[in-house]
């Protein structure tokens, strides 16, 4: 870790534990399918303190349950409610603006059967919409776009977006993410979506809260990115915590617009000074 540079700003670790951690899950908990440094144990020895843990991701190509299985084969046991992805800060929204809304979906199938599940009626008639769901699609076609197009342009519907990543970054690069689609919907329609739902807007960090059950100023976001992990946890007064396993480097934190509270360079130090994640030292 550059200290030089980051000293100034931050403390390096925080002091204290807290009742609720929200922790980002690519670049923070494990990096493609390889668990980080320290991020078990830390996990788990902060669950033996009684504090909350949830996992948060923007990716909506797969359900809570597929993270879930996923962070339990790489040694982190992990139940579908502790997983918010940005389809299910979605289905919260919705539930609260448009709860009688028939959707059209410009999506894959697997948001597409989440939000089925959650009971609402997807159509492929752009005349029975009243809201269009946007999300990461990459099985986005200009059938789609036009369905989407007529729904919104004639017919009224409102935008609803997933998440603001304008790309992906996967092991052979980045692909075009839910701002690609949303912003070809925006331009033929000249309508702006209503809500972008994923991180760092203040929708996901409800739906987080409110999976919790803790309030906002004893919660800790811990993430790689400072424009989505730490600017949502600023945006209701949680702890932003950024971690330099991921996509950010210590050298550009000096001119960053957004400033975490701590920086940390692995989840090894996420613990206050002195707190052992041996499980025998804490029992």
């Amino acid at each position: 870790m550059n200290t030089g540079n980051v000293s100034a700003l931050v403390t390096k670790r925080p002091k204290r534990l807290y009742s609720g951690y929200v922790f980002d899950l690519d670049g923070t908990v494990y990096l493609g399918d390889v668990l980080l440094p320290n991020a078990a144990e830390t996990i788990a020895a902060i669950r033996r303190t009684g504090s909350r843990v949830v996992y948060v991701t923007n990716k909506p190509l797969h359900t809570a349950d597929d993270y879930a299985q996923k962070l339990t084969h790489l040694g982190v046991p992990t139940t579908r409610a502790d997983v918010v992805t940005s389809v299910d800060a979605l289905v919260d929204y919705l539930k609260r603006e448009h709860s009688r809304a028939n959707l059209l979906a410009v999506a894959e199938d697997s948001a597409i059967r989440e939000l089925r599940r959650a009971g609402f009626t997807v159509t492929a008639d752009p005349r029975d919409a009243q809201v269009v769901v946007v999300s990461f699609d990459r099985t986005f076609s200009y059938d789609k776009l036009n369905a989407a197009f007529q729904a919104v342009h004639y017919g009224g519907a409102a935008i609803v977006a997933t998440n603001p990543d304008p790309y992906c970054p996967t092991p052979e690069g980045g692909i075009p993410d839910c701002a690609a689609m949303l912003a070809a919907v925006e331009a033929c329609t000249g309508a702006q979506a209503e809500a972008i739902v994923g991180k760092p807007s203040v929708h996901m960090a409800r739906a987080l809260l409110g999976r919790l059950g803790v309030i906002a100023e004893d919660v800790a976001v811990v993430g790689d990115r400072l424009l989505t992990d730490i600017t949502m946890a600023r945006s209701l007064g949680m702890i932003g915590v950024l971690t330099l396993t991921g996509a950010t480097h210590a050298d550009s934190l000096c001119d960053a617009p957004v400033k975490p509270d701590y920086v940390i360079e692995d989840l090894g130090d996420l613990l206050p000074e002195g707190f052992s994640l041996n499980k025998e030292e804490t029992e």
